[in-house]
């Protein structure tokens, strides 16, 4: 019997089991006897629901923890190379190490943040996202088509990304909103989401934005899906901070990508390389920053120097 693909279901919680008196596992042990199609994941997953008997709340529950995991999870190894003296070789301003209090103001900041910024967004995500037709019941969507979706994604967001984050480069945004993201001249992973509430709220939408829309338009988006591309995007975000290049690096790889060096720059110098995950748009706009892209503008100007002679 599959309960969850029966079209009259709008979510998993309305095929639950009574569930005020079971645990998480016994919903597990009546999803798996009667679901033996759906896969170890997809079990777990439906349980959760079946177990919390309210999807806004599942949803909103889970979603926070993850983000919390996922931010503090990938900062923490950044914060240990911090303190490896081999690894200063790979560090982009290897002369501005973070102090141990530095990283623990900064950690104060962004736990506010979250707990008072996105903990509402991420708790009214759902229904908003469920009225334009997320879902969140079982089985999971293929990888081609999560893949597809996250790369769309992707692309949105650093176009949304590019633009406001120029805008927030404007005399009076900059003074009052953005200015406190530039504390860190030499940025680490930590500092990724330490930033002002208004300014977390603008940028948040490109990430949160572009999904809902693809939901809204197509009717066609899965709840994993979202958890997968915030997971990429906060590895992208911590990453960028990170301040480290190395030989590996992904943009040796995807020229077109931006990486640690794209956004130390941008720390470094106050201006130019605003864009989150690649690089086009300061290319083609011209607002690349840096020596590189300097020396290319010289070469330009004496070029047209000379065609003008």
């Amino acid at each position: 019997m599959d309960v969850f693909n029966n079209a009259t279901y709008t979510s998993i919680a309305d095929v639950m089991l009574p569930h005020t008196q079971n645990t998480y596992w016994h919903e597990f042990d009546e999803i798996s006897r009667y679901n033996v199609q759906l896969n170890y994941f997809e079990r777990l997953w439906a349980a959760w629901y079946a177990f919390m008997g309210n999807d806004v709340l599942a949803t909103g529950i889970m979603s926070f923890l993850m983000h919390e995991l996922v931010y503090f999870g990938r900062s923490i190894p950044w914060m240990i190379i911090d303190r490896i003296p081999a690894m200063n070789k790979y560090k982009i301003q290897n002369q501005k190490v973070p102090s141990a209090k530095e990283q623990w103001d900064c950690a104060k900041l962004v736990l506010l943040s979250h707990f008072t910024v996105e903990l509402p967004q991420i708790w009214f995500f759902h229904p908003m996202a469920q009225y334009f037709g997320l879902a969140t019941t079982v089985p999971f969507p293929s990888l081609f088509t999560m893949a597809y979706q996250i790369a769309i994604f992707f692309v949105f967001e650093d176009a949304w990304h590019y633009w406001s984050h120029r805008a927030m480069h404007w005399g009076p945004l900059y003074k009052n909103v953005h200015k406190i993201h530039h504390q860190y001249s030499a940025p680490f992973g930590l500092a990724a989401e330490y930033a002002s509430p208004i300014e977390v709220m603008i940028l948040g939408l490109g990430t949160v934005g572009a999904p809902i829309i693809w939901c809204a338009i197509t009717k066609d988006l899965h709840i994993l899906t979202m958890y997968i591309w915030i997971v990429l995007r906060l590895f992208q975000a911590i990453d960028a901070h990170s301040g480290y290049e190395f030989p590996y690096s992904l943009h040796h790889f995807l020229p077109f990508w931006a990486g640690a060096d794209h956004h130390d720059t941008h720390h470094e110098k106050f201006i130019g390389n605003y864009s989150s995950s690649f690089r086009w748009w300061d290319y083609c706009l011209d607002t690349e920053s840096g020596p590189e892209a300097a020396k290319r503008r010289r070469e330009r100007k004496l070029g047209k120097a000379k065609k003008a002679a």
